[in-house]
């Protein structure tokens, strides 16, 4: 098993949204090469991610979350309505990927980044790095332990 977290704005897609929904919704729109191979080639089902909402006041980790089946071509590449359409995308869909996800915990409280950046054994966590930019990106167990401790869980 693999752990994971997964940022998405809250105007956008929040952890309301994905707690409303009857059955595992599609994570999609990711338009970047990293995150498709983490989708594609490491991320799979029954792993455990955070949902963090970024762009928020105050942005952090809000909720966990399991990745359900298998990855698949993201539909959203072809719908010329979406924001997210690629006129360019093969019609085998391999150019972008998505993937399931159903909310196992909306959190309590937000753990905000800033009481990240100061929680002992999350000095090297991705999230926390200067420059990162990705919105799908690995987790460590032991830092998967630590931040659902701040939670109490």
């Amino acid at each position: 098993m693999r752990y994971w977290l997964m940022k998405s704005e809250p105007d956008t897609y929040s952890v309301d949204d994905l707690a409303k929904a009857s059955e595992p919704a599609m994570w999609e729109g990711c338009r970047n090469y990293t995150v498709r191979n983490f989708f594609r080639d490491s991320m799979a089902d029954g792993d455990l991610a955070f949902f963090h909402h970024s762009n928020a006041t105050p942005s952090g980790i809000v909720g966990t979350m399991r990745i359900c089946g298998d990855a698949f071509p993201d539909p959203t590449q072809f719908d010329p309505n979406s924001d997210y359409f690629d006129p360019k995308a093969p019609a085998d869909g391999s150019r972008w990927i998505c993937r399931n996800v159903q909310l196992i915990r909306k959190f309590e409280r937000i753990i905000p980044i800033s009481e990240l950046r100061e929680t002992p054994g999350l000095e090297a966590m991705l999230l926390l790095a200067r420059g990162q930019r990705l919105s799908v990106m690995p987790v460590t167990e032991a830092e998967w332990n630590i931040i659902n401790g701040l939670h109490g869980l």
